[in-house]
């Protein structure tokens, strides 16, 4: 029988129907939880027992020291799911290099974080920062002249990763009548989503064609810093940045200069570095960039996405079948 480590919370949500569908698919299946109350911790007995853990949503942050305490001292730990999709933290390089196997909910948000970057393309496209700040001062301020916004049909977005946010992004952008350059390492993949598909090295040459800069590939090693004064000021005067990847990919002190001295044309931001965003931050007051706390992916329907990628995924771990999302081994 294996034992599966979840939260409290999660095991109040989801746990009689986890049952249920282990038992459906002749799974012996034990699930244990984790005690409520972030000061509360799993005794030795218990940690020694667990096969699988999953880091549900529910879990970060209040209890994340909680659950990676008992991960950390569970010495038949074989596989472990997480609810995100990013693995650049340290814990998942410890699990991989115990030889813990690693899947993640790659695309349970892939759907609410492309809607809030398409939400920040086109409040800049239609230039509501200038409405909003109108209303908050009460002014009846209609835009004229120089301040009409161009037709967003024709600009061309150039997005950088075409997992599953990347392409339901260009799905979107193309919808609404942008023509979209994918970059990815592997250009044999998500052609299908974009007009064009580039590996990273082209990077340079099309940032001169690109309106719009979006920013969904994971940090690794490659793509950290990726983003630096010199990748922006090739960008053509009056582009602008969305990014609902992480912070480090792009020099924020190079954004916020290009920002300020009018290159860029507007950002929208979801992530930064470091986080939380520092209150004395210039981007909370630039007219022109919209930030968000980290949260372009909120919604009501994470969790249960999250509960069926895992639940396929326990089925196939029971069955020595392959994982989805499983997260290889080595540097990210």
């Amino acid at each position: 029988m294996a034992v599966l480590l979840v939260s409290h919370q999660f095991h109040a949500a989801y746990g009689s129907e986890l049952a249920t569908s282990a038992k459906e698919h002749g799974i012996a299946l034990d699930v244990l939880a984790l005690p409520a109350g972030r000061e509360a911790r799993l005794d030795e007995a218990d940690c020694e027992r667990v096969d699988a853990a999953l880091f549900s949503g529910d879990v970060f942050p209040d209890y994340s020291r909680q659950f990676f305490s008992a991960v950390r001292k569970a010495p038949r730990l074989k596989w472990l799911h997480a609810f995100n999709v990013g693995v650049d933290h340290p814990i998942y390089h410890e699990m991989l290099a115990r030889g813990v196997r690693l899947t993640t909910s790659s695309g349970s948000t892939a759907e609410p974080i492309a809607q809030t970057a398409i939400a920040g393309m086109l409040m800049l496209a239609r230039n509501f920062p200038h409405w909003l700040a109108a209303q908050r001062k009460h002014l009846w301020d209609p835009m004229r002249g120089s301040g009409v916004p161009r037709d967003l049909r024709g600009q061309t977005a150039l997005v950088l990763g075409l997992g599953q946010i990347g392409r339901e992004f260009a799905r979107l952008a193309r919808a609404l009548g942008l023509k979209v350059i994918g970059v990815r390492r592997n250009t044999t993949q998500g052609g299908t989503a974009v007009d064009e598909i580039h590996p990273p090295a082209h990077l340079a040459e099309l940032l001169p064609r690109s309106d719009w800069l979006i920013i969904a590939c994971p940090l690794t090693h490659e793509t950290r810093g990726l983003i630096t004064a010199a990748t922006l000021a090739r960008l053509p005067a009056g582009a602008r940045v969305i990014n609902v990847a992480r912070g480090e990919i792009v020099e924020q002190n190079a954004l916020i200069a290009a920002l300020e001295s009018g290159h860029l044309g507007g950002a929208y931001l979801d992530v930064f570095d470091p986080e939380p965003l520092p209150p004395d931050s210039p981007l909370w007051e630039l007219p022109n960039v919209i930030v968000t706390p980290h949260n372009s992916s909120v919604a009501s329907g994470n969790d249960r996405r999250v509960f069926e990628i895992f639940t396929d995924n326990l089925r196939r771990w029971s069955r020595g079948e392959a994982l989805v999302n499983e997260v290889a081994k080595g540097p990210t």
